[in-house]
This record gives structure tokens, C-alpha cells and sequence, in this order.
């Protein structure tokens, strides 16, 4: 796997993925301070100062490079914040991109969380040289899941988390450069 040092952006027939700046992080907090989009997401911080924060930390990365998330920005091609998705290497797992991503309830059921991530796997694929492509949630968050199975990724497993005494159920999915 390699990291893409010339990255510009990723589009698509209605899309367009870019790097997200901290001018982004009004708009993303808005959307991921939403309660029922918070419960489905692992995010310590939603404030516009959080966002911006994280923003911030992974402006010098490289998609591919080891060490933690890129995130990018959706927006809709004629102008507009639609919401955000980002990948990682996974730690310790050479060739393999995790995956995440989060539409604006006002953007859901449009198809662009799928278009946004068929996208990502497909750039994981044929850019960053990755073998297998990986998205996790929560296992009741049905329209994640079908997300992942939309994109390709087939059921990996179903396990047992927990976040201090919360404890939740999960699931993993995956697709390999050779589906």
C-alpha cells in the first residue's frame, strides 16, 4: 500500500470529495451534533472546536499514510456541504483502508452516502494499492449496513464493544481488490 501524494480531490457523477479545511467545521458540527447522528458515531467531540481540532491534526497527512484518519469533505458538484467521509490504514493490518462516513440527516436516503464511499473504495483500490477495504457500525444502524453491502462489502463479523460501562454490539464488513 502506498500513500498518494498528490491528492486533489475524488468526484463523482453528482460528488465531489475533498480534503476537509477548518472552515468546514461549523457545518459538520452542526450535523453531527444531531443527537440520533451522534448515537451511531464514535466521536469524542462534535463542537465546532473539536471538529476544526481534528481537522487541523490530519491537514499534513496523506491518504495512506499510517497514523490515523483523512477526512474528506461531500459536497454536492453544483456547491454545498452534503457531509463527510474519511479512511485510514488500519494499525497493524498491512494493506487494509478503514472506512467511515457520515451524511447530514437532511442529505440521507439520496443515495449519497453510497455513491461517497463506492468512491473511497474504489480510490483505495487503484490509488493507495490497498488489498481489502473495511467499514465497521453499530449492528442496529441498518442504513450503514446496507451502505456497506451497496459498495460491495460482504459481512465479516458481529462483536461485543464497550466505551466505559456502555457496552454495544458491532459489525465489520469488508471488500477485497479481487471482488
Amino acid at each position: 500500500m502506498r500513500a498518494d501524494d498528490d491528492f486533489r480531490s475524488i468526484t463523482t457523477e453528482r460528488l465531489l470529495l475533498r480534503r476537509s479545511v477548518a472552515a468546514d467545521a461549523e457545518t459538520i458540527s452542526e450535523y453531527r451534533s444531531d443527537p440520533a447522528v451522534h448515537a451511531m458515531q464514535g466521536w469524542d467531540r462534535t463542537d465546532p472546536d473539536g471538529v476544526r481540532a481534528e481537522i487541523e491534526e490530519m491537514e499534513d497527512r496523506k491518504p495512506g499514510d499510517p497514523g490515523g484518519w483523512v477526512q474528506f469533505t461531500v459536497e454536492a458538484r453544483d456547491g454545498g456541504i452534503l457531509g463527510d467521509v474519511g479512511l485510514s490504514p488500519a494499525d497493524g493490518e498491512a494493506g487494509v483502508i478503514k472506512v467511515g462516513y457520515t451524511i447530514d440527516p437532511q442529505f440521507q436516503s439520496r443515495g449519497y452516502a453510497t455513491e461517497a464511499v463506492r468512491a473511497l473504495v474504489d480510490y483505495a483500490f487503484t490509488t493507495l494499492d490497498a488489498d481489502i477495504v473495511r467499514a465497521y457500525a453499530g449492528a442496529e444502524n441498518t442504513p450503514s449496513i446496507r451502505v456497506m453491502e451497496k459498495v460491495g462489502m460482504r459481512f465479516m463479523e458481529r462483536f461485543q464493544g464497550s466505551d466505559g460501562e456502555e457496552t454495544w454490539t458491532g459489525v465489520r464488513y469488508e471488500v477485497t481488490s479481487s471482488d
